[in-house]
């Protein structure tokens, strides 16, 4: 695509356009958002984001709160054994590394951070696990600060509607955030995840139900519904 076309009309329009067919088609809200509409601590939101890691939207739901019932706080989580941490979550993928994770992360902060997950990049990028996405996530949702999380949708969708051409999720990110209105930076993460459980799907698209539909350029893309 033209980044010559890439205004901030352009992306005002897109945007509001898959906010509006999100909300016809009555798209359920990512687990983490929920989770973050509840209790939007850091401890949470960085829990759960490890939990959904290779993990369906549902099932990192039902561990998380397994988790949380368990181990509400940061300093819970410190206290208990790793094995009741892998129980817990079970349910969700690679559950034991991902238990051995959460009691490495809670580790560092109670012992070097004083109980405290701070609102740093570079600091939650260091904690066992945490690679941009999650240390974006964790910004967005738990201290409403502008950075821009690329999972696998925002990677996929943003690539197949031109605006990026780019392999890996952190190049994605980079460029993003050369082109992306400031506004949309948070946003983009929740609406895009949506927008391919639901349209944009990863495998045949359902361009039949997508208001880009005649715009987008569908790159990569043989075949669609």
């Amino acid at each position: 695509m033209n980044k010559a076309l890439l205004t901030d009309n352009y992306f005002d329009s897109v945007f509001s356009s898959i906010s509006a067919s999100l909300s016809a088609i009555g798209a359920e809200t990512p687990a983490v958002t929920k989770i973050a509409l509840k209790d939007n601590s850091p401890y949470r939101i960085l829990a759960s984001t490890i939990i959904s890691l290779r993990t369906r939207d549902n099932v990192t739901w039902e561990a998380s709160q397994s988790l949380f019932e368990i181990a509400p706080t940061i300093e819970k989580l410190y206290s208990i054994d790793e094995e009741l941490v892998a129980e817990s979550i079970k349910k969700c993928g690679f559950y034991l590394r991902k238990a051995n994770q959460l009691k490495r992360i809670a580790s560092i902060v109670m012992e070097e951070w004083d109980g405290v997950i701070p609102p740093d990049e570079e600091k939650l990028m260091s904690l066992p696990g945490v690679g941009i996405k999650t240390a974006s996530l964790v910004l967005n949702l738990s201290f409403s600060m502008d950075a821009i999380c690329v999972d696998c949708h925002v990677h996929q969708i943003t690539n197949r509607l031109g605006w990026v051409v780019t392999d890996k999720p952190e190049d994605t990110e980079k460029e993003l955030k050369k082109i992306l209105p400031r506004k949309y930076w948070i946003i983009i993460n929740e609406l895009f995840v949506m927008w391919g459980q639901n349209v944009c799907t990863p495998i045949s698209p359902k361009c039949s139900m997508c208001p880009l539909c005649n715009e987008c350029p569908k790159v990569g893309e043989e075949r669609t519904r």
